[in-house]
């Protein structure tokens, strides 16, 4: 049977590393702390170490220990974290409206480009690739 619980909302460190993981694809400590140091700098190995740990005690990562090294990977695929985020954050932020997020997006975060991307998008049109 399969847990349904979703897991622990990551911080804002926790969603960083799990960005590198989605980048690197699974990693030991060192290959994310080595892939952290363009966003975080001042991150050290220790520290990556410790919230790699926590962030496996917390659900949000699993953990090949077959080798010497222990091997990090996301429990969940970036798309999939992204829209439980996204469905929290359209209930505690707009009432749980997906227009009143959309009317606030629209107004002043999305550039000329964007705009006429997702016009083509709702117009059925598929939207130009990146």
């Amino acid at each position: 049977m399969q847990d349904l619980t979703p897991p622990r909302k990551p911080t804002a460190a926790e969603l960083d590393l799990l960005r590198t993981l989605w980048r690197i694809g699974p990693a030991t400590a060192k290959q994310a702390h080595e892939a952290l140091q363009s966003e975080r700098p001042d991150a050290t190995y220790a520290t990556v170490l410790r919230q790699l740990q926590i962030m496996h005690g917390k659900g949000l990562l699993t953990r090949d220990e077959s080798q010497r090294s222990h091997v990090y990977a996301s429990a969940q695929a970036q798309d999939q974290l992204q829209t439980h985020l996204l469905k929290d954050l359209i209930a505690k932020a707009f009432s749980g409206s997906g227009k009143a997020l959309v009317m606030a997006a629209l107004k002043g975060h999305v550039s000329k480009k964007e705009r006429d991307e997702i016009q083509q998008f709702l117009h059925g049109d598929e939207a130009p690739k990146r």
